[in-house]
């Protein structure tokens, strides 16, 4: 929730009541916020099945990799546009749905190309083509001008970026991505690049309020633990050296998000570290306490 109030925490005339709710949420990335493309593509990354789901709608497994809802449903629910964000490739998808906000994230996917390529997902450069498509498709169902409008007014969301350094840098990809990025330093940069890219291409899409999500404490990640032996065997501590990957990544997207601030678009960066980190710190006590920063 406090993803999508931090964009419309800006001045606004009258009571928050009756200030403008945005016409539809439009959200890209990773298993964080796959709403169920992966069902439709050929990769081993589903969760179409039990026990994913069990606290839906219905107790039906979406493909979603959760238990309920994500975080992108929470966000448009909050922000009064629709209770579940829908995946795009979903063929049963209703006018009603596309106009109000559709994700099409893949879990598995990352800002390096290889990333998705390594668990067969969608890239986020396809993505973008999926976004374009979209468009076209609403410019035949409501018009030129209806569609500038509802993608002007919307809300992007971005959720990327661990799979990068937990499945490719570190991971699977390792000996071809480590030599020809020798240092983390190096692919963090490179990561950014393609993130900038990527959001100029939204802009220039007509995307105007846009959301990116840092990464979380990957070294506190199970998996993390487990690959890691001193972890591993000494208490299953968090991982310190990923600790600062993240900590660093994030800092460094900051940067870049204010530098790629406009007057026509806001850019705004939610923090899920600090509060990832003080859920696994000091448990319930600190739960529902989130730090995010907005460059307006």
């Amino acid at each position: 929730m406090v993803l999508f109030s931090c964009v419309y925490s800006q001045p606004a005339a009258g009571p928050p009541a009756t200030r403008p709710k945005p016409s539809a949420l439009f959200v890209f990335g990773d298993s964080t916020v796959d709403a169920g493309n992966n069902n439709f593509i050929q990769t081993p990354m589903k969760s179409n099945f039990p026990p994913y789901g069990r606290d839906f709608i219905n107790h039906i497994p979406t493909g979603r990799f959760t238990n309920g809802r994500l975080v992108s449903d929470f966000v448009a629910s909050y922000a009064g546009v629709k209770d579940i964000v829908p995946a795009y490739l979903d063929p049963t998808l209703t006018i009603e749905d596309l106009m109000t906000g559709v994700s099409f994230a893949s879990a598995g996917s990352g800002f390096d190309p290889m990333t998705a390529e390594l668990s067969g997902v969608i890239t986020m450069e396809q993505q973008m083509k999926y976004f374009k498509e979209y468009k076209s498709k609403m410019e035949m169902l409501i018009g030129i001008e209806n569609t500038f409008n509802l993608i002007k007014n919307a809300a992007f969301l971005l959720s990327a970026g661990t799979n990068d350094f937990v499945v490719n840098y570190y991971g699977l990809g390792e000996s071809v991505t480590q030599v020809m990025y020798p240092n983390v330093t190096s692919y963090r940069n490179f990561l950014l690049q393609n993130i900038q890219q990527f959001i100029k291409g939204l802009m220039n899409e007509g995307g105007r309020k846009i959301a990116m999500v840092g990464l979380p404490p990957m070294g506190c990640l199970p998996e993390v633990i487990t690959m890691n032996k001193d972890a591993a065997t000494h208490g299953r501590k968090c991982v310190e050296p990923m600790l600062s990957v993240a900590t660093d990544y994030n800092i460094n997207l900051q940067i870049k998000l204010k530098d790629m601030q406009t007057s026509e678009t806001k850019l705004y960066y939610a923090d899920i570290y600090k509060p990832i980190l003080d859920m696994i710190h000091f448990g319930t006590t600190k739960l529902g306490k989130f730090n995010y920063n907005i460059y307006s």
